[in-house]
């Protein structure tokens, strides 16, 4: 079986702005047609990485490829691949059905011939009905939409989002995870997501790759990447998590490890069991869905549990309660030291 080739594909990839490094010497590939997202804390070097992808940066030293295609030292209107950025970059005095023909419009496509494209274009976004408006009569969703639509009536062959969602508010984003991975299985192409948020990435991605100081810290599925981290740093970025130092598991599982634990995972009850550890509550504090407890254990450290609304074990925690913790080894992640 033939082996297909990677949508993209960077080799040894590295951008130094003076005697910072951004980005040093990565290597990625990202299949066809697959939804990845770049994820991290600002300046971990996600977005320079775009930025190259696009051709708006050239790196330093190394390579990249598009379709098997080296196109290090091409500009960005010569690379089969469009963006979508944050503030949406819509012309103010154009109309909608007139934005999304512009990149048509710029490839000297006539006139009939981008117009039915535009219409084409927004009814995929849900928007048909908008083309005579202007932006600024438009919502910030129905803007992104646009801008959306904008980006792929040229059909790239990878579409790039540089954090297109995190000028929305919290409903509206939501709406609009779904919208776009809905979007992104209809259309069939590869998008390239990048993004602080690390719900965000997980709803969305069929792989994610997790940024931290210019390096990939792991890639893998969401699922791996929660249930199964591979450095204290993605446990800690990738949802949350209590780390354990190895004199903390040495205490209370028997064997000394850098380790994580999930919240979830631990089990509180006030009734004496067997497998549990003695502690006292430090603080709760109820977020809707659940109750975070923070509690101090007599073997020694503080741990994070958090309690489902409506649970077996979801009664009204207090300070200083004195509470029995259930912690079972098979969720205990060990993870690399460096």
């Amino acid at each position: 079986m033939v082996e297909q080739t990677p949508a993209i594909s960077l080799r040894g990839l590295t951008k130094s702005f003076g005697s910072v490094t951004a980005v040093s010497n990565l290597d990625l590939e990202i299949k066809s047609g697959e939804f990845f997202s770049m994820l991290g804390p600002s300046g971990s070097g996600k977005t320079t990485v775009l930025r190259m992808i696009a051709g708006f940066e050239l790196p330093t030293s190394g390579h990249v490829f598009l379709d098997g295609e080296d196109v290090t030292t091409k500009a960005p209107f010569d690379r089969d691949v469009n963006t979508v950025f944050q503030d949406y970059a819509l012309f103010p005095h154009m109309t909608v059905l007139e934005n999304v023909a512009y990149g048509l419009r710029v490839r000297g496509v006539g006139k009939r011939e981008r117009e039915a494209a535009a219409v084409e274009a927004l009814s995929t976004v849900r928007l048909a009905d908008f083309g005579g408006r202007k932006p600024s009569e438009l919502s910030g969703g129905q803007r992104q939409r646009v801008a959306l639509a904008r980006a792929i009536i040229v059909k790239p062959k990878v579409l790039l989002l540089d954090e297109p969602l995190g000028a929305l508010d919290l409903k509206l984003r939501e709406q609009m995870q779904i919208e776009l991975k809905e979007l992104q299985r209809e259309l069939a192409i590869t998008f390239i997501f990048v993004t602080h948020d690390q719900e965000e990435a997980l709803t969305l991605s069929d792989r994610v790759a997790v940024f931290n100081q210019g390096r990939i810290e792991q890639i893998g599925s969401p699922q791996e990447l929660y249930e199964r981290p591979q450095t204290p740093f993605v446990a800690g970025f990738v949802g949350t998590t209590n780390l354990l130092e190895p004199q903390d598991t040495q205490a209370l599982f028997g064997k000394a490890i850098k380790g994580s634990i999930r919240p979830e995972r631990i089990k509180l009850t006030t009734q004496n069991s067997v497998a549990t550890h003695s502690g006292k509550v430090i603080e709760a504090i109820y977020v809707g869905s659940a109750t975070r407890v923070h509690i101090k254990l007599d073997a020694g450290p503080e741990v994070t549990a958090l309690v489902l609304s409506g649970s077996d074990s979801s009664e009204s925690w207090s300070r200083n309660q004195e509470v029995q913790v259930v912690l079972n080894e098979k969720d205990l992640v060990q993870l690399e030291t460096k």
